[in-house]
């Protein structure tokens, strides 16, 4: 394709993105209000309701990927980035408003919702937007903004929690500001964007492939106009016409996606959603206070330290971004795969000998940036390409909600292998992981410069040949 409307496409994939700037922001933000609410709530010496704050999100994460798929095939993708959206405003509020612990619980809860919706839905929007040749690119600018947020939320915790002092006891932080109000600020900072998010959330279309498929060929055709030009629209539309009539054919659920000419794709989707989590980097933004702590900085020193990871985060996503469409996806995830591996193997050594200090920093740095400029982006921009259209709404939403399930399971073990084997053993695990994924990932299938619809006749082209 020579020419598109950048103006145009920029903007819709840039609004659309604003769910993931909300989803990381959302997801990190309670870890630098975390030593703060706990002791204003009462629970800091109460494992086990630590675990239950930390964690809701996530159960809330997995009912919103789930439903999030199945309602935008019902009623369009515009209408549920509209819905997360004011799921975030809500939430924000209300998280920070509360101040008995159940409905503190309940606010976090339904955060988890917002963030199950766009985390599959803002990808998979912008995917089926763009133009194949840039279409890699764009996808990633959802990682991006997830990264922003990420970085957001680290400095707003940083700027909003006023200095403590080293003689201060729990009992003298729980009643200082940072006690009674810090931590609430740190939660109603989400509440800017996402409303923001709404209002412009209003001014986008609908997606082209969703309204070819539900037949309204006209619609599509306007918008994918406004894309391209009159010539490009005929083009897709061309494409969007046999695969929409083949998604007639099938119902488009569960059923179809779970039979014999999508298992292959779909086993691809799953794995990588999960081992996205279980390569560990998340832990490093759950659990940075318990990690830096071990490597012997204080609490005041932890939350910059915490945003020295956040800026390697954005600056090595921009390294995907200029990379994903010239190297390809399959190239980057072996890249990611290997390099934390290898990152981890050294850090869990580290660990084992008790090095502390700045070495430290630079190695948990540098899984952060071999994370940000490969599996953090790269799998959300496969996710979003390599299923069909009859079945990519649901398909996202069985590989999202996979993706919260590992990231649950990985929250919780993580205190618990750390516990049992010590921070030289947990990482030591994260390594062979790793290193079972980059076996894994050797299979993949390069997806870069291909339309949605050629990866589909190549990709299910390719199952069929294989279950025959």
């Amino acid at each position: 394709m020579k020419g598109y409307n950048k103006r145009f496409v920029y903007f819709i994939c840039l609004v659309s993105a604003m769910g993931g700037l909300l989803f990381g922001y959302d997801w990190v933000v309670i870890g630098g209000a975390k030593p703060f609410y706990e002791l204003y709530f009462d629970i800091a010496d109460a494992p086990s309701m630590q675990g239950l704050a930390m964690s809701v999100a996530l159960l809330g994460c997995l009912i919103g990927a789930m439903t999030g798929g199945t309602l935008a095939d019902r009623y369009g993708r515009k209408p549920l980035l509209l819905t997360s959206a004011a799921i975030f405003l809500v939430s924000a509020y209300a998280t920070g408003a509360f101040s008995a612990f159940s409905y503190f619980l309940i606010a976090r809860f339904l955060g988890g919702i917002g963030i199950g919706i766009a985390s599959g839905l803002s990808p998979m929007y912008i995917a089926e937007i763009a133009p194949a040749t840039i279409r890699g690119k764009l996808v990633s600018l959802n990682q991006l903004t997830i990264v922003l947020g990420i970085l957001g939320a680290q400095v707003a915790n940083w700027l909003i929690a006023e200095p403590i002092p080293e003689s201060f006891t729990p009992a003298d932080i729980a009643a200082s500001w940072n006690g009674q109000m810090g931590w609430r600020w740190m939660f109603w900072g989400a509440a800017f964007p996402a409303a923001v998010f709404l209002i412009l959330a209003c001014f986008i279309p609908e997606s082209p492939r969703w309204t070819a498929i539900k037949g309204k060929v006209q619609q599509a055709e306007r918008t994918l106009g406004k894309i391209g030009g009159p010539e490009y629209a005929r083009e897709e539309l061309r494409s969007l016409t046999e695969t929409a009539g083949a998604a007639k054919g099938g119902e488009g659920g569960l059923r179809t996606l779970f039979s014999r000419p999508f298992r292959k794709v779909l086993i691809f989707g799953v794995v990588i959603a999960v081992f996205q989590q279980w390569c560990g980097t998340n832990v490093i933004f759950n659990y940075a206070q318990e990690i830096f702590q071990s490597a012997g900085y204080s609490l005041g020193d932890v939350l910059f330290n915490i945003v020295i990871t956040g800026v390697a985060n954005v600056i090595f996503t921009f390294v995907a971004i200029y990379t994903v469409d010239r190297l390809g996806r399959r190239t980057l995830m072996l890249i990611g795969a290997g390099g934390l591996a290898g990152i981890y193997l050294i850090l869990g050594t580290c660990y084992y000998f008790e090095i502390s200090g700045f070495f430290m920093v630079m190695l948990v740095v540098m899984a952060i940036a071999c994370y940000a400029m490969s599996l953090g982006p790269v799998t959300w921009v496969l996710l979003a390409e390599i299923f069909p259209n009859r079945v990519r709404a649901v398909a996202m939403a069985t590989c999202t909600f996979s993706l919260w399930a590992a990231s649950f399971v990985l929250t919780y073990t993580f205190p618990l292998l750390n516990s049992f084997l010590g921070s030289s053993g947990t990482f030591g695990i994260y390594a062979l992981i790793c290193i079972a994924g980059f076996i894994f990932l050797r299979r993949l299938p390069e997806t870069k410069g291909k339309s949605l619809e050629a990866l589909e006749k190549e990709l299910i082209k390719q199952d069929n040949t294989t279950n025959k």
